[in-house]
């Protein structure tokens, strides 16, 4: 299917913004649309739904233009996050829109306990099985407060610990070592965020990935930073990332105490160093369990044939 969109009584360039920085940015969230501008015309090519979909994107841009001076990329993240108007999203609400223009919402009752936690508190742990999307949701929170200028920087960290390989036997220097580790991280970061522009944010440092042990020393301001895999961490581990707090920061820290990949599995600082904060007000913990697992339904057979097993 094809449509030309036509724009009256307004400077192109005042929507495509300088050198077309503008609509590259908001055609990146049509990876399946093909979109040519010519003068004041867009002409779009490709499936109906997804030309109806940009025709009404397009439109809240044209309005945000007439509101306000100059648009910038940030307008476009911010009509595709869905909450640029609101700073609390209702436990249903979308929390980002996916690079594929899918909405990225909380998909059952303990995600919007830990949406609602986050929000609530400035230090939130979420515990529980493999699969649940424990780590997915915060990162999708972070995303959502970096698109809303709600913070600055997004850091995201987990201890190297292997699990049943070595690090020393991985080719490469210490970056290739340590980059499958992070991997979860950084495909997370890429269903949210364009790649050009994710590339950017981590050249200028915007969002960061590190290994666990580079926070130390570190005051983490206005910042949403979440510890991934808290599970292989020892309690001084877990004191040290906990105390790198700083003003108007939102910490997430996630694990799974079943899948502990340290030599000694009592060394698991994560339930201690929960039970030690229970209470204190800023503080929650969302738990999640087999239920809530939302991977391939086979994964909560897996994880229950497991347990049962331990």
């Amino acid at each position: 299917m094809k449509k030309t969109i036509t724009l009256d009584a307004i400077d192109p360039i005042e929507i495509y913004g300088v050198g077309n920085k503008i609509l590259t940015e908001f055609c990146s969230y049509f990876p399946h649309l093909k979109v040519v501008a010519r003068g004041n015309e867009l002409i779009l090519e490709g499936r109906e739904s997804d030309i109806a979909e940009f025709n009404i994107r397009f439109a809240e841009l044209i309005e945000r233009r007439h509101r306000k001076m100059n648009l910038t990329v940030y307008d476009v993240e911010d009509i595709f996050s869905g909450t640029g108007e609101q700073s609390h999203p209702t436990a249903d609400a979308v929390i980002v829109h996916g690079t594929d223009g899918k909405p990225i919402r909380a998909r059952n009752k303990t995600q919007q306990d830990l949406i609602a936690a986050y929000f609530e508190n400035d230090l939130v742990f979420a515990i529980g099985p493999a699969g649940t999307g424990k780590t997915y949701m915060a990162i999708a929170l972070a995303v959502r407060a970096l698109k809303n200028r709600e913070i600055k920087r997004i850091i995201l960290t987990r201890p190297a610990v292997e699990a049943g390989e070595r690090l020393g036997f991985l080719p490469g220097d210490l970056k290739d070592k340590l980059d499958p580790y992070l991997q979860p991280l950084y495909d997370a970061l890429a269903d949210m965020i364009p790649s050009r522009r994710l590339h950017e944010f981590m050249e200028d440092g915007t969002i960061q990935i590190a290994p666990l042990a580079y926070m130390r020393g570190r005051t983490l301001d206005k910042a949403c930073v979440i510890l991934d895999e808290a599970q292989n961490t020892n309690l001084g581990q877990l004191k040290m990332f906990l105390t790198r707090m700083g003003v108007n920061a939102k910490f997430i820290v996630t694990g799974d105490a079943t899948q502990i990949d340290l030599p000694h599995k009592e060394d698991s600082g994560l339930l201690a160093g929960i039970k030690l904060l229970e209470g204190i007000k800023g503080i929650a913990t969302v738990r999640f369990t087999n239920q809530d697992i939302v991977r391939h339904p086979l994964v909560t057979k897996i994880v229950k044939a497991f347990d049962e097993k331990q």
